[in-house]
């Protein structure tokens, strides 16, 4: 029996299917995505339908997003937790620039704050650690945003295990956001380290941004046909079979979609489905 509830930090619960916003922007997650009603309407879904998880970033769109979210659901349940993301500043549809100095993390997290009309964000992400700064300087930045009240937990984006050991030795640490999918696991070390630690992994792409949905992809089939499930609910039940710490936030801006995405938390897989699709 799996759980289907994950302790953030150890004390904010969520359900181990949250909802990512990044679909509901154009592509590239620039710019908009069709009508700013539908996207309203598939983020009050996600919540009437026990999403306490939603997770973005201040780059999608950018803005964008994180507006929507206060458009569509402030003000906001008190189980929501909303997960948003600084470190990236965006020029166009396909230029993304790492900006990690201290400063510029700070005005990104003020700015994040005003656009989702909270005093708190519960889970401020590093989207990407600063080659060109220290990582005690970028931690140390989020850290004192913290003290201050202004971010509760904070994650890390697509980090080695090795920069998480030491992060840990810096700061704490509530999350880790690395991709990882039926079909891509390199970040298994990285997973492994959040068991020990109680971290939650919040794998990015934990549908392989759509090939797992696809319902040609023939080796997924025959598992799939014995649940009564799509591909994508399968790929979604592995994830939350695989580890107690992986909490997938599959994002989309259809409400056909959504449905199907939070489905998968009823799929129980036998030892011998995981087997068969573990050897894939």
């Amino acid at each position: 029996m799996i759980n289907d509830t994950f302790l953030l930090g150890g004390s904010l619960p969520v359900r181990r299917i949250g909802f990512g916003t990044a679909q509901l922007t154009g592509a590239g997650y620039w710019g908009p995505r069709g009508e700013r009603g539908e996207a309203v309407g598939v983020l009050r879904r996600a919540v009437e339908r026990g999403v306490t998880l939603i997770d973005t970033a201040d780059n999608y769109g950018p803005d964008i997003a994180e507006e929507l979210i206060a458009d569509a659901l402030h003000p906001y349940p008190a189980d929501l937790v909303i997960a948003t993301k600084g470190g990236v500043v965006r020029t166009g549809a396909d230029a993304w620039h790492i900006a990690g100095r201290p400063e510029q993390l700070r005005a990104m997290c003020e700015a994040s704050l005003r656009r989702l009309r909270v005093d708190t964000i519960d889970l401020y992400q590093l989207h990407r650690l600063d080659p060109r700064v220290p990582m005690d300087e970028q931690l140390g930045a989020l850290d004192a945003l913290r003290r201050e009240g202004k971010i509760r937990y904070i994650g890390l984006d697509t980090i080695t295990a090795e920069q998480l050991e030491r992060a840990l030795s810096l700061t704490g640490i509530a999350s880790v956001q690395n991709r990882f999918n039926l079909i891509d696991r390199l970040s298994d070390d990285v997973l492994t380290l959040c068991e020990e630690h109680g971290l939650a992994f919040l794998p990015w792409f934990p549908l392989a941004n759509g090939a797992l949905a696809a319902e040609s992809w023939s080796p997924l089939t025959a598992v799939a046909d014995r649940h009564g499930a799509t591909g994508g609910q399968l790929a979604l039940a592995w994830l939350l079979h695989r580890s107690p710490v992986l909490v997938p936030a599959p994002g989309t801006g259809s409400a056909g979609h959504l449905e199907e995405n939070l489905d998968a938390v009823r799929l129980r897989l036998s030892d011998d489905d995981m087997k068969e699709l573990n050897d894939l």
